[in-house]
């Protein structure tokens, strides 16, 4: 199993990618499961410009390609003004509509105090819900106090570790591509993808 944490933080190393991390780390104590941890700061993705995923090279078509390749995620904020960063989002619009498709994400967020708690529901997990991903059922959520030092508090350590039981568990009992119904088809236009006449719901 290919998992892979995707951290939106701008910052490299910032707290959210170590928290990250520490699912990544927990996960991959179980057979058969690699991780790796992409931040999208130094992913060397462009801006989404509208062009259609394939039409993407260089260091974009790189990340495009990683996220599609893994089997499960572990996926990851800061929280400013209630929702994640400009850059964990253009990362998911560059994204083909099914790259998520059937899979399984574990949610992780951080912010300045519990006020942004629940932007995890509100924002992140509908966001994974438009991909037609499987997210797990709660979420790891931290804020200052749940940090001593550069360190997670014990009670934060051990929800990282059960987000990873339950991202690994998941994924293994469910079948691949087990997505439920697919969205309408909508027409694109013919200059946004010269090769096809239709896409899925959002790529426009």
């Amino acid at each position: 199993m290919r998992l892979l944490g995707i951290s939106g933080s701008p910052s490299h190393g910032s707290r959210t990618s170590r928290m990250i991390q520490q699912v990544l780390d927990a996960a991959a104590q179980q057979a058969d499961v690699e991780t790796e941890l992409l931040e999208v700061v130094t992913s060397g993705a462009i801006l989404c410009d509208g062009r259609p995923p394939e039409a993407y090279e260089g260091a974009t078509r790189q990340v495009i390609d990683k996220v599609v390749a893994a089997d499960a995620y572990v996926v990851g904020s800061p929280m400013y003004r209630g929702s994640y960063t400009g850059a964990f989002k253009n990362l998911f619009d560059l994204l083909p509509n099914d790259a998520l498709a059937g899979k399984v994400v574990g949610l992780v967020a951080t912010g300045g105090s519990d006020h942004h708690f629940l932007a995890l529901e509100h924002q992140l997990r509908p966001l994974l819900s438009f991909f037609r991903a499987h997210t797990v059922p709660g979420a790891v959520y931290a804020q200052n106090l749940h940090f001593v030092g550069d360190e997670l508090a014990e009670e934060t350590l051990k929800a990282c570790h059960l987000l990873a039981e339950e991202v690994v568990r998941l994924s293994r009992a469910l079948t691949p591509g087990q997505a439920g119904p697919a969205y309408p088809t909508i027409i694109r236009r013919s200059d946004q993808q010269p090769s096809s006449t239709s896409t899925r719901v959002g790529q426009t």
